[in-house]
């Protein structure tokens, strides 16, 4: 008997088909964030991170041109098991002969050679607009400014990224995730806390005016508690952008599970959010102390997570995504450990016996119920694990494949 077959036994006697479970998860489509490769830097412009976005480190070999980024992303395809999509920001564009536009005026012919790349490994396009980096962050607000010449120009950047997000979803047959997030807020103690937050709002209300098929792109409003130089004030908090969700049609919450006080758990919050929103998004990462954007792993809070994902039957309503950066460490691995722990997280969600557990919950036995959860955590899951590493055309073992890239490509760039 083999160790995958053991284990599979050990499981169906919870109730738990672990075929069903593997074959489950490599239809859920997670999203891989690019910006992991080149510390959120991106192609159009050559300054510093500015408006509350910071990366630490220096690792050697960083992509810095777009085949350097694609090369560096196939790579951590190839160690990934699992549905993928590519997430882009938009300071991703790629400029060519006809030379270089600002961000108010970017069209979907910038991001051509994106779409080819996703088509290619038939995979769908998330976009972010980049609202951070840039001249027209002015005193660390964008389309909260009172300078309506800011606001403006932030806008258009919106609308212009609506229009490419439609292009994504009609080039590659899936939909387009679209998250708006600024860094918009105040380093010290505001004077005016209302205002802001009404042009912010009526900002975001000018982008969405722009036409696009609900059923092609997913306009995602994010918030956050603080970023830094904005310690004191942050313009879309959570209860702004839950509220703007709520209130405008065709608009999804993201939660970032980054953004949010230290005691708080977006595990708690998705089910809370489910009970009222068609869909959400997530964007996931490890926050250590504060959005520090550490690479995720296999950890409490992001088993928690995929487990009410999947309690909640909802991987149909959540958008994945990973958002992490770290350029201490090499960035291959930083990409694909962060990729494999939230797969194991769903992985091992699909593996818990969730309705023998609620039926538990739902008769008041508590003290069993605890035995229970305990009990499950010494399962053989590893050996599910590697199972679906190995039907999904991956290596369970995957590092001596990272050092080979860093010697063979990344040492010499």
């Amino acid at each position: 008997m083999t160790r995958y077959q053991s284990a599979k036994e050990i499981y169906a006697k919870y109730g738990v088909d672990t075929d069903a479970a593997i074959e489950k998860l490599k239809t859920v489509p997670v999203s891989l964030h690019c910006w992991q490769g080149d510390d959120v830097i991106g192609f159009d412009h050559d300054g510093p991170l500015t408006g509350g976005i910071q990366t630490t480190g220096n690792y050697p070999g960083k992509a810095t041109t777009p085949q350097q980024l694609f090369e560096d992303m196939d790579k951590v395809i190839s160690l990934c098991p699992g549905a993928k999509k590519i997430n882009v920001h938009a300071c991703y564009a790629i400029f060519g002969e006809d030379g270089f536009v600002d961000r108010d005026k970017l069209e979907p012919r910038h991001f051509k050679k994106w779409v080819d790349f996703a088509k290619e490994r038939k995979m769908g396009l998330d976009f972010n607009p980049t609202f951070f980096s840039h001249p027209m962050v002015k005193n660390g607000l964008t389309l909260s400014s009172p300078d309506e010449n800011v606001r403006k120009f932030w806008i258009e950047h919106g609308k212009a990224c609506i229009r490419i997000s439609e292009y994504f979803a009609k080039e590659t047959g899936y939909p387009c995730v679209m998250n708006i997030w600024t860094g918009d807020g105040l380093k010290d103690i505001p004077a005016d806390r209302y205002a802001p937050r009404m042009r912010y709002k009526e900002s975001i209300e000018a982008i969405l005016a722009e036409p696009f098929d609900k059923n092609l792109v997913k306009p995602c409003v994010e918030s956050k508690v603080f970023g830094i130089g904005v310690e004191s004030y942050t313009v879309g908090s959570a209860e702004f952008t839950l509220s703007f969700a709520a209130t405008h049609d065709g608009c999804l919450p993201l939660m970032d599970n980054g953004h949010y006080h230290p005691t708080e758990v977006v595990s708690d919050k998705i089910p809370a959010l489910l009970c009222y929103y068609p869909e959400i998004a997530l964007h996931i990462t490890r926050g250590v102390r504060w959005d520090s954007d550490h690479v995720l792993l296999f950890d409490d809070e992001t088993k928690e997570m995929a487990k009410e994902i999947v309690r909640c039957d909802a991987l149909d309503r959540v958008y994945m995504a990973l958002d992490y950066f770290d350029a201490s460490i090499n960035r291959i691995a930083a990409w694909v450990v962060g990729f494999r722990s939230w797969q194991k997280a769903l992985l091992s969600a699909l593996c818990t016996p969730n309705d023998a557990l609620k039926k538990l919950q739902d008769n008041a036995e508590f003290s069993k119920l605890m035995a229970m959860q305990e009990e499950i955590k010494t399962l053989p899951f590893g050996d599910i694990w590697e199972k679906y590493c190995e039907r999904c055309g991956v290596k369970n073992a995957f590092f001596d494949q990272i050092e080979k890239y860093e010697k063979e490509v990344l040492s010499k760039r």
